[in-house]
């Protein structure tokens, strides 16, 4: 169920963009587990005078190639964020040529009764007992 929200400077074409957004659910995939078709992703091009970044934070030697990835989903543990952050920037690095250094991701973490995927239902959240009460607005 992870939402995937990636920003970068303008100039990548297409192609380029379907290949950065794939590799990056392929690593998803292969180390926390999502299943294939829980690929849902938006990537937004930013002018020069609209992506910042320290192009020296914590001794990182950034580019202008600069890439944010901001991934929301339901917690998973600390070794499989790690693996997760190593896989994207290995696979960035090898399908479009990004350097490790500059591709940072965020992971912000929410519970399954946050999500709903259409209809106006919460899908992955637990199910309500009949007669339960439910908190006003």
């Amino acid at each position: 169920m992870p939402f995937v929200r990636i920003d970068l400077r303008a100039g990548k074409s297409g192609a380029e963009l379907r290949n950065m957004s794939r590799n990056i659910h392929r690593a998803m995939i292969e180390t926390i587990d999502v299943p294939e078709d829980d690929y849902f992703q938006v990537i937004t091009q930013h002018g020069e005078n609209e992506f910042f970044y320290d192009p020296n934070y914590l001794n990182i030697k950034r580019t202008e190639d600069m890439i944010y990835i901001q991934i929301t989903m339901k917690g998973r543990t600390l070794a499989k964020k790690r693996a997760l952050y190593a896989r994207i920037a290995e696979r960035l690095h090898a399908a479009v040529g990004i350097r490790k250094q500059d591709v940072m991701i965020i992971v912000t973490e929410t519970d399954v009764e946050n999500w709903s995927f259409g209809n106006g239902i919460a899908q992955l959240a637990p199910q309500e007992e009949v007669g339960a009460t439910t908190e006003k607005e």
